[in-house]
């Protein structure tokens, strides 16, 4: 389903047609001083009327807005959290994945994984009660049933049933997340686990029903902009060149001086800060007889350090572009504030650990940066196209998978680095999965592994706007565009400034 929107842009589904009037109401009142008093009549001017848009009554669809508003805030729903009880103070140690289940909209999916359907033949083989190692299933009236409480969802009777009479029936949450963060309670309402969760936003991408949602800032970045006194610096993902049909990144350049930005610096810049580094580790890595793993990708990582303590040590210890380019602006402009603008959930969780929090005060997703351009009556289509500093191509490509491979290839050509680069590239989380569960026990499938948690790369992120199965295509050639064609050339025209 699609919808337009007030500037004509067409929407990938519906929940990200009303996060994006709740974000750009949240934007708009922020801007105008009138938040605090006023973002209770929120819900009421999305949802207007007495008749429902898309759930059972127009009450319910405020309520819930009501719980997108707080998390716009920066807020917690008050319906309930994402954590267990007595984790909602967070875990020592963990950090808060900003994730967040909103109770009241949660549809209470059905908890029985696997179910008999009439179409059972009531067959004398009986395969699915010979496959059953826990005897849930017996033939009553010459036909299957499962007892789901000694159910233990191997799936083995889903496997053999002749018929496919038994439905897999998984939780859309619970089958988008791999690291099995996802769990119900008591009273079926899903519930996320901070130990386990990466901060992907998978879950978020796949629940029909938008009951699963990121913490925003959006009043935080407004207060940061409100001054215009040139102290607010934007760190502008790369991806966003695959976001918005149309407009070029010089038009979102424009529009974010525009909105009051000081200035705008391609994160893409970082990689190419931190490229020469992380090529030189890998050849230290590789002398050792080991393999080195990217350290771009913070769902990525975290997923190595929840999941594969063992393999912490492979991760490169290169800072992020992100931070890269943070650390380069603050040190050329002390006292300035930077804002990361990009598709990924877990970059919020990223610039409050130790290592990015002096250089990145605050992260922002494309959805939240278009609905502070709508707040702020910025047409991006009547910008003029105002050039960025330019990357390398090799930078730029970190947006899409297998970038990172052969930006590292280019590193070490560069570097006169000669050893046996073999790539692998994963995204994904279940390939991640798979790949480091071969180097666990001694057997990666490549020297360097580019690991990215989302489908396709960055392009592909929980809060993208256009999942353009041309994403790669399009980044490959804004990546041509730049005058700077080597890694060089790009750090020659930084330091020339």
């Amino acid at each position: 389903m699609s919808n337009e929107s007030v500037n004509g842009r067409k929407y990938e589904t519906t929940i990200q047609m009303i996060r994006h009037e709740v974000f750009q109401q949240v934007a708009t009142m922020a801007m105008e001083g009138t938040l605090q008093e006023h973002r209770e009549f929120i819900p009421t001017v999305v949802f207007q009327g007495n008749k429902a848009r898309f759930r059972c009554c127009v009450y319910k669809e405020r309520a819930v807005a009501a719980e997108r508003v707080r998390l716009a805030c920066g807020e917690e729903p008050e319906s309930g959290v994402a954590y267990a009880a007595g984790e909602a103070g967070g875990v020592p140690g963990v950090p808060d994945p900003l994730v967040r289940v909103i109770a009241i909209a949660c549809d209470e999916c059905p908890v029985d994984r696997f179910t008999v359907t009439g179409a059972c033949r009531g067959c004398i083989t009986h395969r699915c009660v010979e496959a059953c190692p826990v005897d849930a299933i017996a033939q009553i009236n010459r036909f299957a049933y499962i007892n789901q409480e000694k159910c233990i969802e191997c799936g083995r009777c889903h496997q053999v049933c002749p018929y496919g009479a038994i439905t897999d029936m998984q939780r859309p949450c619970i089958k988008a997340c791999p690291v099995k963060a996802i769990r119900y309670g008591e009273d079926k309402i899903a519930v996320i686990d901070p130990n386990k969760c990466v901060s992907c936003g998978h879950c978020a991408v796949s629940c029909p029903f938008g009951a699963i949602s990121d913490i925003s800032y959006i009043p935080h970045a407004v207060e940061l902009l409100k001054p215009k006194d040139g102290t607010v610096h934007a760190v502008l993902a790369p991806s966003v060149a695959s976001q918005i049909p149309g407009i070029t990144i010089g038009q979102v350049h424009h529009a974010l001086k525009k909105l009051g930005f000081a200035a705008v610096h391609e994160a893409a810049l970082g990689a190419d800060m931190i490229l020469d580094h992380e090529a030189k580790e890998l050849a230290e890595k590789l002398k050792e007889g080991s393999f080195l793993t990217n350290s771009c990708c913070p769902a990525f990582v975290s997923l190595i350090e929840k999941h594969f303590p063992t393999l912490k040590e492979n991760v490169s210890t290169s800072v992020s572009p992100m931070v890269a380019v943070g650390r380069y602006v603050k040190k050329l402009h002390p006292g300035v504030k930077t804002v990361f603008i990009g598709p990924c959930y877990a970059k919020k969780v990223e610039i409050g650990l130790p290592k990015s929090s002096d250089y990145i005060d605050l992260a922002l997703t494309f959805e939240e940066i278009l609905a502070m351009f709508d707040a702020a009556g910025i047409q991006l289509s009547e910008c003029p196209d105002e050039p960025l500093q330019q990357a390398s191509p090799f930078s730029r490509r970190f947006a899409r998978c297998g970038g990172v491979s052969e930006a590292i290839a280019q590193a070490l050509k560069e570097a006169g680095v000669q050893v046996e680069l073999k790539p692998v590239q994963v995204d994904g989380l279940d390939a991640c999965i798979k790949a480091l569960r071969q180097a666990k026990v001694g057997r990666p499938p490549g020297n360097f592994i580019e690991g990215m948690a989302c489908a396709g790369g960055c392009v592909g992120g929980p809060a993208s706007l256009n999942h353009n199965r041309k994403a790669r295509q399009i980044i490959d050639t804004y990546s041509e565009e730049t005058k700077a064609k080597t890694i060089a050339e790009a750090l020659s025209a930084i330091e020339n400034c």
